[in-house]
């Protein structure tokens, strides 16, 4: 199990991460921004942190946040 984490203050709503998820785990407006809809659906590809432009998001294992 996979833990998104988004940096809400260098997020700038731009829609990327939405845009190049291959699982469609976001969801977007452009008021609201990216939002996580499907978290368990996250296959840890890293296409939304290498594509987003203010490296706002990371990927972690779910497992170490347990710790």
């Amino acid at each position: 199990m996979v833990k998104i984490l988004t940096d809400r203050k260098l997020c700038k709503k731009c829609g990327i991460c939405a845009a190049f998820c291959p699982k469609k785990v976001y969801s977007f407006n452009e008021l609201d921004g990216p939002r996580i809809e499907k978290e368990e659906e996250c296959i840890a590809c890293d296409k939304c942190v290498i594509m987003c432009p203010e490296m706002a998001i990371e990927i972690v294992d779910g497992k170490e946040l347990k710790k």
